[in-house]
């Protein structure tokens, strides 16, 4: 697997839709977020009865005794930010590092970060999986971190608390022997977080605390070859297109050509997906054009700037970046054009 080729890729998977544009909370756009690639409690997702809890991804695999399977499992897990002013807390007991935040602290509202999580399977021998399905459960705690904000004189004058909830899940991987040297692989993941108490608030935030969010999977081959679903083979699409992908959609990734790397995601995309290289960075929308949002943020008003400012602090980077941005970059935002390819010959 290189995971290198494919990491600009499967980070824009990660945080698509984490904040749009305007990139403000109080726009309605940001006040439900998170509806890609989310895998919610078991309870929620019977509670509403279309919430998903668990994802499957089929793909197909050429090899023979030698080759082998890797999953790197990646997703968010939502922290929730609380403004609490000092009252009833005593200065000398407070860390005096400095906060991002400032005198600004008044104007920061309630809002949900993320946190990045991966889960690594171990490489497995694709025979192995044939006769003994892989099951890997994984856990990540909750926590709770408290960060002191300062007035303009160095005066801690409140805290930031950021709470974290239990995560807790598990990755299913099998193999069946699709025909002479193919193997069909199936990867299952599941959130297996429970709900403590029956009384528990049974909201959609409180479900997404819990839930694995923007979750996709990276896929390797070892010693083996995949088979594209979108374009197999010629006398392997009836094969192709028993694979069931339910909640995330495998495709080939990393350099055109490669075949040892799939990217397994929440979003549609084509074979070998990849970043303009014009791009600046994050944008959080990849359905969007770089040059609109560059221009957009730009017109934005000082106030709307300083509500972003002090909201997120992946927003604050991309207003930053993009107020920095020198004229020739967005020049080159404009009008670029790719490589051309024939159209391919319409059959009889």
């Amino acid at each position: 697997m290189n995971i290198k080729s494919v990491e600009s890729i499967a980070r824009a998977v990660l945080y698509e839709g984490y904040m749009l544009y305007p990139y403000r909370p109080s726009s309605v756009k940001n006040r439900q977020r998170f509806n890609f690639g989310v895998l919610y409690p078991k309870s929620y997702g019977e509670e509403t009865g279309s919430d998903p809890s668990s994802l499957q991804t089929e793909v197909l695999v050429e090899g023979d005794s030698r080759a082998a399977f890797e999953v790197r499992l990646r997703f968010l897990k939502l922290v929730d930010r609380r403004l609490l002013k000092l009252a009833g807390i005593d200065p000398a007991a407070v860390n005096m590092a400095e906060t991002a935040l400032g005198s600004s602290f008044e104007t920061c509202p309630g809002w949900q970060e993320a946190t990045e999580c991966e889960v690594v399977v171990p490489t497995s021998s694709l025979v192995a999986l044939s006769s003994t399905p892989l099951e890997r459960k994984f856990a990540f705690p909750a926590q709770e971190d408290w960060e002191p904000v300062h007035d303009s004189q160095g005066r801690v004058v409140g805290m930031i608390i950021r709470k974290q909830e239990l995560v807790q899940g598990k990755v299913e991987i099998s193999a069946v022997t699709a025909d002479d040297q193919l193997f069909k692989v199936r990867v299952q993941v599941k959130n297996l977080t429970p709900v403590e108490e029956p009384s528990s608030p049974t909201g959609r935030d409180f479900a997404l605390m819990r839930s694995l969010v923007s979750a996709h999977a990276v896929l390797g081959a070892v010693d083996g070859h995949f088979l594209s679903l979108l374009e197999p083979p010629e006398g392997m699409a009836d094969t192709a297109a028993c694979c069931e992908n339910v909640g995330a959609w495998p495709v080939l990734a990393g350099d055109e050509g490669s075949r040892d790397t799939m990217l397994a995601s929440p979003i549609i995309l084509y074979d070998y997906p990849q970043i303009a290289p014009e791009s600046p960075g994050d944008l959080f929308d990849g359905t969007e054009i770089d040059e609109i949002l560059a221009l957009r943020i730009l017109t934005l008003t000082d106030d709307e700037k300083d509500e972003i400012r002090n909201s997120d602090e992946r927003a604050r980077r991309i207003l930053e970046r993009t107020e920095s941005l020198p004229m020739e970059h967005l020049r080159k935002l404009h009008g670029t054009l790719r490589e051309l390819r024939p159209l391919k010959e319409k059959r009889p």
